[in-house]
């Protein structure tokens, strides 16, 4: 069995870091100076796919008998990284998964975690596509993704839609390929994301990115400061970044005494993005100070600490022992909602909290987020005050 989702040897031009290097194509040949470190979540992610490939597998692809399969998810549950959980989330995936497989009268094509070959489009492209189905005129392209930050659109995704040109490139000539159907689970935000493109729409999509694949093989291009950023192992410390945030002085010529809404929206925007950037030089001066380089005007020291017991029970009984009573070294309080909810399900929560009207919905306090945020606006102060109140 593969190594779960990962881009294993990471293409230069790979499908996941897509929407930055076709934002900023030179971001490409800039991110090979740092090294590509992988977080406890990646790792994390990765076991919930191997895990996800293993069931994938036993239901659609490998005769695996009940001994097989419990001693293959035994040992990647040894994991220390492994949580409960994961089973039920990858559940939702593989429940979603043998949906689509179900609706077809006679069984579709289906591969599990298939290397894929766009480098038609992008000069030595290739990913892992999750999960790749086939039935009459289209092909299916599921992504698990486990993470739990936001959720992911498929919409005009860009690492989707390599990945359907891989797929198209490796089985066109097989099957009649009329559409593709992209779709991105991830369990952990109850969220589905799903597009459909005619074959036509898709193709001259990869063409169109063609030139801008080149200019990033190459290095070459313009720098584009931009969201992408935050995706970019040099984004601390590449100068267009740099010369783009400190370029306030734009504003300098503003001369009436009130700046206007729309210098508003254009500092805020500004702002938000100064305030990411100086996160990530303070995390990368961080690490440098603690690898030995200096770092003008700046050091790394020790935070403040913090104290903790080296045996609880012993030292609650020393406590008790000295006539302090029990009641006053413990804390009890109702779990939230939220915490509810985990403890017993979201199918259990609804049945006996949310269908019984005994949990209700209240409105968040208005904030303020990017025009590209795909909540509802709210225009009526006096209608959000009293929601909120």
């Amino acid at each position: 069995m593969s190594g779960g989702h990962a881009e294993r040897s990471h293409a230069l031009l790979s499908a996941s870091s897509a929407a930055r290097w076709l934002a900023c194509p030179p971001s490409a040949r800039l991110c090979e100076q740092f090294p590509d470190t992988s977080s406890e979540y990646a790792a994390e992610g990765t076991l919930a796919h191997e895990i996800a490939e293993l069931k994938l597998r036993k239901a659609l692809i490998e005769p695996m008998g009940p001994r097989k399969f419990g001693k293959a998810l035994k040992e990647l549950q040894s994991n220390p990284l492994y949580q409960p959980e994961m089973d039920k989330h990858t559940d939702t995936y593989l429940d979603y998964v043998l949906g689509i497989v179900h609706g077809y009268s006679s069984p579709p094509y289906v591969a599990v975690e298939k290397r894929l070959d766009y480098s038609t489009y992008a000069p030595e492209g290739y990913g892992t596509g999750d999960c790749i189905i086939i039935g009459g005129d289209t092909l299916h392209i599921v992504d698990l993704k486990y993470g739990k930050g936001v959720p992911v659109d498929a919409k005009g995704n860009t690492q989707m839609r390599l990945y359907a040109l891989g797929a198209v490139t490796e089985y066109g000539f097989l099957y009649p390929i009329r559409q593709v159907h992209m779709v991105i689970v991830q369990p952990r935000l109850d969220s589905i994301s799903e597009d459909t493109v005619p074959l036509d729409e898709l193709l001259a999509w990869g063409e169109s990115i063609k030139p801008i694949a080149e200019q990033a093989y190459k290095g070459e291009g313009d720098y584009n400061p931009g969201d992408h950023c935050r995706f970019c192992r040099a984004k601390a410390v590449c100068r267009a970044r740099a010369d783009a945030q400190t370029a306030l002085e734009a504003f300098g010529g503003m001369k009436p005494p009130l700046i206007s809404d729309a210098e508003v929206g254009q500092l805020l925007e500004r702002g938000r993005n100064l305030a990411q950037w100086l996160k990530d030089l303070e995390e990368y001066a961080l690490s440098r100070c603690l690898d030995g380089a200096e770092i003008p005007a700046w050091k790394a020291v020790e935070g403040r600490g913090s104290r903790q017991y080296v045996d609880q029970d012993a030292a609650f009984q020393a406590l008790i022992s000295a006539g302090i009573e029990e009641a006053v070294l413990y804390e009890r309080k109702p779990l939230s909602v939220a915490q509810i909810e985990k403890v017993l399900g979201k199918a259990k929560y609804r049945e006996l909290l949310e269908e019984t009207g005994l949990v209700e919905v209240q409105p968040g306090k208005p904030t303020l987020v990017p025009a590209s945020d795909k909540r509802d606006a709210i225009t009526n102060r006096v209608a959000a005050t009293e929601a909120f109140s």
